[in-house]
């Protein structure tokens, strides 16, 4: 896999599907930002270890969430493993989901947790509420809750989210609600905005505000809870302050450049689908979706998940991911494609897809 994204980053043609990265513009002021800051050369001392008051003040305003506190960490990944270390003790379990974002389930399991992998790749594709109760024993400790999902595109309905947090309540354990992709999700429901006071928030400007590179993220949690873990954080020297410089800009011309964006998402899904119709035992099972990426189910077909990832990187230059990274039990079915680019490197993948699955057939 290193081989992959060494030849991924060194060739400037390769089409960026593979990350869910968000290669649309946003606004002009994210530039100006950047260059302002280095211009003043503000990179010579470490930031203010709990984040630049304004992007702080941002992040709660874009949340709606002004009673909660926040600390500013380096990106969403951070802020989750820093709360794995902090609420996940050994022995202790944490319900997640098969497929998921695993990297957080590796942070738990570091701390000797264990992670329930419930199978989620059917119905609906989101937790069922009846599989989380029969998950839950003494030892449960959280709800890794990914909305919109990772890598599935799909979302979670607000009276299924409310019913989600009740069991939570009842149980008293946290919920984690890593919403990394919630701008392309409409009508998504904050766990925050119904359980408040045991609902941990996973934030980033990663893939909505297209600043990956920046490394910026939070977690947003009741302020007892965020004084608590603040002293465990790694981040206790501040966070990249031409990221967060970024982050500011990004966020305050939100209004702006956020419609056009999640029109042009909505554009490029619609591009793949139309691809994908076209291909016998293909299909998309989550659409549309939610997020910034999508799953293409190849179980009925003869290719392999690795060989058309490999077929299309290093014949066609279009990098996307085969699903084991995301499943152990389903990443042979699938892969997981992201769309958040320029409508005409979509258009190639869709025209390139077909071909490619053709030729493996």
């Amino acid at each position: 896999m290193s081989n992959d994204f060494d030849y991924a980053h060194n060739n400037k043609n390769v089409i960026w599907m593979s990350q869910n990265t968000n290669h649309l513009p946003t606004h002009t002021a994210v530039q100006e930002a950047i260059r302002k800051s280095a211009d003043e050369r503000e990179y010579t001392k470490y930031p203010l270890a709990s984040g630049l008051p304004e992007l702080r003040d941002l992040i709660l305003s874009d949340l709606s969430l002004p009673d909660q506190e926040l600390h500013i960490t380096n990106g969403g990944t951070e802020a989750l493993y820093c709360l794995m270390r902090h609420i996940q003790p050994k022995g202790s379990e944490m319900i997640t989901s098969d497929p998921s974002y695993f990297v957080v389930h590796k942070f738990a399991k570091l701390g000797g947790a264990k992670c329930t992998d419930t199978p989620i790749y059917n119905g609906n594709y989101r937790f069922d509420i009846e599989d989380i109760k029969e998950a839950i024993n003494p030892k449960s400790k959280s709800i890794f809750l990914i909305d919109p999902i990772n890598p599935l595109g799909s979302t979670y309905p607000r009276e299924e989210k409310k019913a989600i947090c009740d069991v939570a309540e009842d149980h008293n354990l946290w919920l984690i609600d890593d919403i990394t992709y919630r701008d392309f999700a409409p009508n998504h429901t904050l766990a925050a905005d119904l359980l408040p006071e045991k609902t941990i928030t996973a934030y980033s400007v990663s893939k909505n505000c297209g600043l990956a590179g920046m490394r910026v993220g939070s977690l947003v949690g009741p302020k007892e809870f965020i004084r608590n873990i603040r002293g465990t954080m790694v981040s206790d020297l501040g966070i990249n302050v031409v990221g967060q410089r970024a982050s500011i800009a990004a966020l305050k011309t939100k209004s702006e450049w956020l419609p056009g964006l999640v029109e042009t998402a909505l554009k490029n899904q619609t591009i793949i689908k139309n691809a994908v119709d076209k291909i016998d035992g293909v299909e998309l099972p989550v659409y549309p979706s939610a997020a910034s990426m999508m799953v293409i189910d190849i179980s009925k077909h003869n290719a392999n998940p690795q060989e058309v990832q490999d077929k299309l990187l290093y014949e066609n230059d279009i990098f996307v991911r085969a699903g084991n990274y995301v499943s152990t039990r389903f990443g042979e079915n699938f892969i997981r494609v992201s769309f958040s680019i320029p409508t005409p490197e979509v258009e190639r993948f869709a025209e390139v897809f077909p071909i490619v699955m053709e030729e493996l057939s």
